[in-house]
């Protein structure tokens, strides 16, 4: 049996992150713009059912989370050399792709919310006023310029750098987020947010939002074990990336959808357009300290979105050592950052974004966790990842079974979304992704069975 290019599992010597560094890791994955906007995009369904939402969504999500941090932690292997064990050895080119592809994304939305903020800031401090076109645009260039040579040296060392940005930034993020909370909830009573209602045109469906969620949350899931993988323990790994996931997410989309609410309150006027936090902060005169903490956020999130771009193309190119992949895929993302600013609106973009993640992740991580903890019970060679014709070779390298699973998934997610049933009250993500789980544990006890 021939020998593949080579994932190598983490060392224990290698084994550095503890307790807050992973709290402080996942914190930081979700104390960002993103979050801030998916909580402002939320609050088309009022502030109490949003918050409900942020937390059953949250919670159901970063189960699955904790249980892929757990496989990192276990064989020391990131999340996409894992999925060699599942979709085959060549099969895992594809999961790798779309982890690329979807990390560089959220990279990208969180370097135009935070180049927003820049531009903000450059035409305050130059005293630019106006709607000039030209002019605006040219400062979203410049932002969007500043924010990605702030990036490139964030992972400038690989996984060092980032552990340390985390712990500093999320220091920062949580002394100037406590001051922006305390802004918002001076403006408006209390019983005047849970009072809001928005228009009943505008209002989002229960099944809706909790697809924007699902598509949000689940995307940390697949790169969950590249951060595991240097755990010092299991129960960093599981219950702190867990608690951390949820703190992150509660703390700055409640914050998105609160100041969402009492922008369109102050104003008389709803509008999702106007979620990002930089236009909220403008809005509602909270002033450049509080874009600060934008472009601090966009920094200490990209940081967790780069390093999973890199690690899944490390899986695509092993020969490619992780520090020169975190450097191409932050170029990538800020090529991609510029689509809104020439092709289409930025919420355009994100939501489309966010149909594409939703779509393909939910039935790939059902294959990922049911193949490691039911089919394999829990049980991988970590050798034989590398190996051609090895027990992970499958079909030529494919993983067939896996494949057709996914894909099935995929429809699955489709024709649900076309019943208003699923829209109204469920959302399709999370029942495609048990179909998807349920297909392939039959298969694989059938196949397992004629053997």
């Amino acid at each position: 049996m021939a020998k593949q290019q080579t994932i190598d599992a983490v060392t224990k010597d290698q084994r550095t992150m503890g307790r807050w560094d992973l709290l402080a890791t996942w914190i930081g994955a979700n104390a960002n713009n993103g979050t801030w906007f998916i909580g402002g995009i939320i609050a088309a369904t009022g502030l109490l059912q949003g918050s409900m939402l942020l937390l059953v969504v949250g919670c159901l999500s970063y189960v699955l989370l904790a249980l892929a941090s757990y496989m990192g932690y276990q064989t020391g292997v990131g999340s996409m050399g894992l999925t060699r064990a599942s979709f085959g050895v060549n099969g895992s080119v594809v999961p790798s792709i779309i982890n690329v592809i979807q990390f560089m994304g959220w990279a990208a939305v969180n370097t135009y919310i935070a180049a927003t903020s820049v531009s903000l800031i450059i035409k305050e401090i130059m005293g630019w006023t106006g709607n000039n076109g030209p002019m605006n645009r040219m400062s979203l260039i410049i932002g969007i310029l500043i924010m990605s040579v702030l990036h490139l040296i964030s992972i400038s060392l690989g996984e060092r750098s980032i552990r340390w940005i985390e712990r500093i930034g999320i220091i920062l993020v949580i002394i100037l987020v406590m001051w922006e909370s305390l802004i918002v909830f001076k403006m408006v009573p209390f019983k005047n947010l849970i009072g809001w209602r928005p228009a009943a045109n505008l209002r989002l469906k229960l099944g809706q939002a909790v697809d924007i969620l699902a598509a949000f949350n689940l995307a940390w899931v697949t790169a969950a074990a590249d951060f595991s993988r240097f755990s010092k323990s299991k129960k960093a790994a599981t219950a702190y990336s867990f608690l951390g996931a949820n703190i992150g997410l509660f703390w700055f989309a409640f914050i998105g959808l609160v100041a969402t609410i009492a922008t369109a309150i102050t104003l008389h006027h709803f509008d999702p357009n106007n979620a990002d936090p930089s236009t909220i902060a403008v809005k509602l005169g909270l002033g450049i300290l509080a874009l600060l903490v934008i472009v601090i956020t966009s920094t200490t999130a990209n940081a967790v979105n780069l390093m999973a771009a890199g690690s899944a193309l490390t899986n695509i190119w092993p020969r490619f050592k992780l520090t020169p992949a975190l450097w191409l895929v932050t170029l990538w993302a800020t090529g991609v950052t510029f689509i809104p600013v020439y092709v289409a609106s930025f919420i355009t973009t994100f939501e489309a974004f966010l149909d594409s993640i939703g779509m393909f992740l939910g039935p790939e991580i059902a294959i990922f966790l049911v193949d490691y903890f039911i089919v394999k019970h829990r049980q991988y060679n970590i050798h034989d990842l590398n190996i051609v014709g090895g027990q992970y070779w499958y079909t030529k390298g494919y993983h067939l079974t896996a494949l057709f699973a996914w894909i099935i998934g995929v429809i699955s997610y489709l024709i649900l979304n076309q019943f208003t049933i699923i829209q109204t009250y469920t959302g399709a993500t999370f029942i495609a992704m048990l179909i998807t789980a349920g297909l392939y544990w039959g298969l694989m006890q059938k196949r397992t069975s004629s053997i």
